[in-house]
């Protein structure tokens, strides 16, 4: 397992502090972005619950953090991966009614969220050779 998502599932089984979707994403790359653990919090924020209104996913939102943060721009590729995996869907909204829908609970589906967009950010940054 990868430092990134180690450190990504340690975050999201802290119950106080609770770190949101997007929080849970960009703090693993924080340091290697040059943030502060302080800067990441604040930036993401407002990340969670698809920013506090059921719009854009925050796991995914804070993604693009990442990638922007590393210099990423054209975020296709991550688009591209999100949508075949989660039936073109990237609301929050829409992930969680999918979800209910299975017959899901929303924490294990926001944790998975979470350590999905880790994993492709990181296979994503290291593909750019932003990552040794």
């Amino acid at each position: 397992m990868s430092k990134y998502l180690e450190k990504a599932k340690e975050l999201r089984a802290i119950v106080t502090p609770h770190y949101n979707c997007g929080q849970s994403v960009v703090l693993p790359f924080a340091a290697e972005a040059g943030l502060t653990e302080a800067q990441a919090l604040g930036i993401c924020a407002n990340f969670g619950g698809g920013l506090k209104r059921g719009a854009a996913c925050g796991a995914i939102t804070g993604g693009l953090v990442v990638l922007g943060l590393f210099g990423i721009d054209n975020p296709a590729e991550y688009y591209q991966a999100l949508r075949a995996s989660h039936d073109g869907m990237l609301e929050c909204a829409e992930l969680l009614r999918r979800n209910q829908e299975l017959g899901g609970e929303r924490k294990p589906h926001c944790d998975a969220m979470v350590f999905e967009c880790v994993r492709l950010v990181e296979q994503l940054l290291r593909e750019s050779g932003k990552l040794a």
